[in-house]
């Protein structure tokens, strides 16, 4: 993907110069060709060495805004191709100990094992120091319009972690083995994963899980005064991404977006 990479670098390069500028001090250093770089001025080698240690890891959740990051009215957005690690399962999410929360543990270690891959033997082309993202989730109930709050040991649930492009399959397949044996976890389980959602209706919603279907209604009455109207199928599922931390935050203060797959009606 054109586009990432070359944000990518940028998003680099802001970072490197910043630090560079704090190295050498703050005074307009030339770089050309055959030059010195940065003119004659000598750098704090403890500074040089920060340029290393804290260069900011690239955020999905600052850099695709568009996706991580939406209004609390509802807005349509176009979600490219992207990669994930994933555990699917079913049954009611808050069971203790139950197959979500094992689908949990499965998707942080594979996720971390790649994140740190860089600390290893083992090297992954164009990698890059980045935030594990948010964990998601894709959710249906058979025989069901939408989602019954209600009924949640109903629930068909595809867990997720996005994973950065340039992570193959074999690079995948690798953090499972590598994950299981450091974990001493099962991590079987886990799955690569492409989704390419397309054309949705997305919202922020702010409060406890169960006081969804209100956000979901200010969708619905959105999407039926503009033309549009929710696509969800088998495959086109309702989509919620976590951005606030269950353990740490307070019900009324949690932050998830909503997303429903949509068509013109």
């Amino acid at each position: 993907m054109v586009l990432c990479r070359r944000n990518l670098q940028i998003h680099h390069k802001i970072a490197a110069d910043r630090l560079l500028r704090n190295a050498y001090g703050n005074r307009k250093l030339a770089c050309r060709a055959g030059s010195r770089p940065y003119g004659s001025h000598r750098a704090d080698p403890q500074a040089l060495e920060e340029i290393k240690e804290n260069a900011m890891p690239f955020d999905f959740k600052k850099e695709y805004r568009e996706l991580y990051m939406p209004k609390s009215k509802p807005q349509l957005v176009e979600v490219p191709t992207i990669n994930y690690i994933d555990v699917r399962g079913t049954g009611d999410p808050n069971e203790d100990g139950g197959a979500y929360q094992q689908a949990i543990s499965v998707l942080y270690a594979v996720a971390y094992t790649l994140k740190m891959s860089y600390k290893t033997d083992y090297k992954i082309a164009g990698f890059f120091e980045y935030v594990v993202p948010p964990l998601e989730g894709f959710w249906r109930q058979d025989n069901v319009d939408g989602v019954n709050y209600s009924d949640k040991s109903g629930f068909h649930w595809i867990s997720v972690i996005r994973l950065p492009d340039f992570v193959t399959k074999t690079d995948f397949d690798w953090a499972v083995q590598t994950a299981a044996k450091k974990k001493q976890l099962d991590c079987s389980s886990a799955e690569f994963l492409t989704i390419e959602e397309g054309l949705c209706v997305q919202i922020m919603h702010v409060g406890s899980y169960d006081d969804e279907p209100a956000s979901v209604a200010v969708m619905d009455e959105y999407l039926a005064q503009n033309g549009y109207a929710n696509d969800l199928t088998a495959e086109r599922l309702h989509h919620e991404i976590y951005l606030s931390d269950p353990r740490k935050t307070a019900p009324e203060k949690r932050k998830t977006v909503l997303r429903h797959p949509i068509k013109k009606a």
